[in-house]
């Protein structure tokens, strides 16, 4: 028996135009970003520029005030000639700087330590268990974030006062150890865990809280790493609550900023020296701690 082969013509598809545009748009994908959209590029760096100077501005010009004479405190000229350090020398001797920036550090470590205690556990039980009611006192947690502050000052202050802490930094700390957004963030970390850990360390035989201890928590050092230095830079930078609290103490550094302001005048020189030597741990922590303080706020936005 014999074959015969009949050399056929291949016969190749026209594409489409949804193909063809397919195609261009992958074509267009593959070639180098810079070379693709140069002038978008180039207005979008022109305006990270424009959004940055004008954020970098207010502290470029407190340190140019606090650089000023006294008597220039005032002024108005962007440059400041010549450098003047009789604000700092003044704030020195007015307060005890030193000790207040002691005092800020401690009771901003105390907070942060806390609330990431505090927000470990709780996102811990959130994402690992199930119980009644855990959907409505997630609820609650979430409501507590979204409410202002000034809602809950009043009858803060009324608990501090009851409990006698007032004019210490007990009073400070106490009505903030735990923060609902540290929780919320904790437990999207939790979400994604990967579950076969937990359930190789529970046959392993390991309980809840040493699964917690010796798995969980080495796995989220980033994480953990991240919201606390965020934490840090929240308590720091907390103006209101400490003034309400300590208005006869000089033991954190915003009263002393704020007892350069009276009804007779205001010291705006020495007010911008404290400022900037307020600053100054948190630039520090920007410094050597830079990786993980931007990963901070990109964590804050996650979903």
């Amino acid at each position: 028996m014999a074959f015969v082969t009949i050399d056929t013509p291949l016969v190749r598809p026209t594409p489409t135009r949804s193909a063809a545009s397919a195609a261009s748009r992958s074509k267009a994908s593959d070639e180098p970003v810079a070379t693709r959209s140069r002038p978008r590029l180039l207005v979008g760096h022109i305006l990270l520029i424009l959004l940055a100077l004008f954020s970098v501005f207010p502290v470029y010009w407190m340190f140019a005030t606090a650089f000023r004479a006294p008597e220039d405190a005032l002024s108005q000229n962007v440059v400041t000639w010549p450098l003047s350090l009789e604000n700092f020398s003044y704030v020195v001797d007015a307060i005890p700087i030193m000790g207040m920036l002691g005092n800020t550090f401690a009771m901003a470590a105390i907070l942060a330590v806390a609330q990431l205690f505090v927000a470990l556990l709780a996102s811990y039980g959130f994402a690992m268990w199930d119980f009644p009611g855990k959907k409505l006192l997630f609820l609650l947690f979430v409501g507590s974030w979204l409410v202002p502050f000034q809602v809950t000052m009043i009858p803060n202050y009324v608990l501090v006062s009851q409990m006698g802490l007032l004019n210490t930094i007990a009073g400070v700390v106490v009505p903030n150890l735990c923060s609902a957004f540290a929780v919320m963030l904790m437990r999207q970390h939790m979400e994604s865990f990967p579950r076969e850990l937990l359930d190789a360390s529970q046959i392993d035989g390991r309980s809840s809280w040493g699964t917690l201890w010796l798995v969980v928590v080495p796995n989220l050092k980033p994480a953990l790493a991240a919201l606390g230095i965020m934490l840090f830079i929240s308590a720091w930078n907390e103006y209101l609550w400490p003034t309400l609290i300590l208005q006869n103490s000089d033991a954190l550094i915003q009263v002393g900023i704020r007892s350069f302001l009276g009804a007779e005048g205001n010291n705006w020189g020495a007010v911008m020296a404290a400022s900037g030597l307020a600053c100054l741990p948190i630039f520090l922590i920007y410094i050597f701690l830079q990786r993980y303080v931007v990963d901070a706020f990109v964590r804050s936005g996650l979903k």
